[in-house]
């Protein structure tokens, strides 16, 4: 699941569009809630939701695929 802003918190101040690695806020204008317009290309990393200055501005759920489960071997 791509970084879904939430508009009614948001601060407008790009920090997420900046520090995203794989650029899915492409194309978002300055001084307005960023867009996420390649959301395929997220790669879960957290980095828009740790830079965000807002607590709870930006949710990133982690695809169950992608979440390591660990198992204890035998012996």
């Amino acid at each position: 699941m791509p970084p879904v802003i939430d508009p009614r918190i948001c601060k407008v101040c790009g920090k997420c569009a900046d520090i995203c690695p794989e650029d899915v806020f492409f194309g978002s204008e300055k001084k307005q809630v960023p867009v996420v317009s390649y959301p395929d290309d997220c790669w879960h990393c957290n980095s828009c939701v740790y830079e965000c200055p807002v607590e709870g501005a930006i949710k990133l759920r982690i695809p169950l695929p992608m979440h390591v489960v660990y198992k204890p071997g035998t012996k």
